[in-house]
């Protein structure tokens, strides 16, 4: 390599933020790919889904967490653990926030968690641009650079990048400011892989992410998602392939089971054709989807129930 050759960089990037700040749907921009489910719910991340963002200069490999916040159930601080020990294991961390909303406690909140990784740079990330004018982005980048000086005693954050993962602003900045602080690195993932999280994990994402659609804020919380099995089918021939997916949607109450099923089963329907399309793009092949719906009771204070769901 000459002296004036730009080496290659490749790292791991933590996205944080409260929950509904943009982390998901900023992921999939980056990448350019749907790798982390996004709903306007709060708190629908529940895993740590790796996007990889692959380019010429280098590779990102991003880590979507769930959205910190203070914990009122056992699963709430397990998901607070679960970022708390991400963010010991990455080499740069970008901090979401939303232009459209104040800074509030949850931010606050966050930002004294960051201060106290000052090895890791910290990159304050202002997200959905799109739905603010200019004068309210402007008040958006002038709180975002006070609060990281209020945290970080006087200092700032890293970078400060306004984006907005809908109508692409910005995207390949953030992209450009996250490449440059990662370590000189060979390629950590083979070109062309974007995700490492095992299908069976995408597969139940991509339908809790359509139960979620359109309910009410009750659900969220309480909706837990299990793949017990995907197999071929073995009566098909070998050009018409079909894969049988059997998935069990827990909650915590006989309402919220009616709620996912609807009048006559009609909104359990409507989750397994809005599912079956994603799945169907990720395995790349025909699907038959079978979703059931049971009650795990209070199973987010349950360490047991917990357990047996995957956190």
């Amino acid at each position: 390599m000459s002296r004036t050759e730009t080496p290659f960089r490749a790292g791991f990037v933590s996205l944080v933020g409260r929950p509904n700040a943009g982390k998901s749907t900023l992921t999939n921009a980056l990448v350019g790919q749907k790798v982390a489910i996004t709903s306007s719910r709060p708190q629908t991340t529940r895993h740590t889904i790796r996007g990889i963002v692959h380019r010429t200069d280098g590779q990102l490999i991003l880590v979507d967490t769930p959205g910190l916040h203070r914990p009122r159930t056992l699963l709430g601080q397990r998901l607070n653990d679960l970022v708390t020990e991400t963010l010991g294991e990455v080499d740069a961390i970008g901090f979401c926030l939303p232009a459209d909303e104040k800074i509030g406690p949850g931010d606050r909140f966050i930002a004294e968690k960051l201060a106290g990784l000052r090895r890791r740079p910290v990159y304050a990330l202002v997200t959905k641009t799109d739905r603010v004018g200019r004068e309210a982005l402007a008040a958006a980048l002038v709180a975002v650079d006070g609060l990281g000086r209020e945290a970080l005693g006087g200092e700032s954050w890293a970078g400060i990048v306004p984006v907005s993962a809908v109508d692409g602003f910005q995207v390949s900045t953030v992209s450009d400011v996250l490449i440059a602080a990662m370590p000189p690195s060979p390629p950590l993932y083979p070109d062309g892989e974007l995700t490492d999280e095992p299908e069976a994990v995408m597969v139940a994402e991509l339908v809790r992410e359509a139960a979620l659609e359109g309910v009410r804020d009750e659900l969220p919380h309480s909706l837990a998602v299990v793949v017990d099995e995907i197999v071929p089918r073995e009566d098909r021939p070998a050009d018409r392939p079909l894969l049988d997916v059997r998935v069990h949607l827990f909650v915590e109450r006989s309402s919220q089971k009616a709620i996912i099923i609807g009048r006559g089963g009609s909104r359990l329907r409507e989750v397994g054709t809005s599912a079956r399309k994603g799945i169907e793009a990720l395995l790349g092949t025909p699907v038959y989807l079978d979703l059931h719906v049971k009650i795990a009771k209070d199973w987010q204070r349950d360490p047991k129930q917990l357990a047996r769901l995957g956190f």
